[in-house]
């Protein structure tokens, strides 16, 4: 993986690009964000992110990886201003590729779970229609409903919670470590707000645990 804050239209040619948000801050609801976008001028606050094999693949795999709640726990303690700087990054515990390749408990490899869910949080516009061809997928864009993707980032969290090796109580843990260390105390104030509950909680403890079962961490229905 290579990083660059340079202008640049294109990556070889490609019809889509992967950025991380450069401006952060560890009291947000997440501090690393990173996302696909359509072809264009990325600056300064969105460096880009590439790859120089497998581009579609490894590009999903890396950003899943790079939003999940895992990384993101280890860039809130790194970061102690609001810049997600380049030395800040480097630094990630980012998984190596062959990671991707070993099974879950519920038989399949972490990539045939991830890359799905990439794609369906991603191809949400026709501006995406690259990426998504690129990935094998020649359908239309998926409709932008919040609480199937609220599911979908979950049951990431859950995947990526069970490839870096965290037990259960590791994973409350991170997800809502007591004061004063306070894990993601903007998310979860806001959440109880809106929906009297730590949501992104529970369920990401209910895809950790359907893993756990040998089970596909499919929220959807089940919550």
């Amino acid at each position: 993986m290579g990083m660059s804050n340079k202008k640049m239209p294109s990556i070889n040619g490609q019809e889509w690009l992967h950025v991380f948000r450069s401006i952060t801050g560890s009291t947000n609801e997440r501090t690393m964000i990173a996302d696909s976008m359509p072809k264009g001028g990325a600056g300064n606050s969105a460096p880009l992110v590439q790859c120089e094999c497998a581009q579609a693949v490894a590009s999903a795999l890396i950003i899943a990886n790079m939003n999940s709640l895992p990384l993101d726990w280890a860039a809130c303690i790194s970061v102690g201003g609001t810049n997600m700087s380049f030395y800040i990054v480097k630094q990630l515990p980012v998984l190596p590729p062959e990671a991707f390749l070993e099974k879950g408990n519920c038989g399949q490899p972490w990539v045939q779970l991830i890359v799905p869910r990439v794609l369906e949080l991603t191809y949400t516009s026709i501006e995406m229609t690259g990426f998504a061809s690129d990935l094998g997928f020649h359908g239309p864009p998926f409709p932008y409903n919040e609480e199937r993707r609220h599911c979908l980032k979950c049951e990431l969290d859950g995947i990526f919670a069970h490839m870096y090796g965290l037990d259960r109580s590791e994973l409350e843990w991170i997800l809502d470590a007591p004061a004063p260390i306070s894990s993601f105390p903007g998310l979860k104030s806001n959440e109880i707000k809106e929906f009297g509950e730590y949501r992104t909680k529970r369920y990401v403890l209910s895809a950790f645990d359907l893993l756990d079962r040998g089970e596909a961490p499919e929220l959807t229905g089940k919550i």
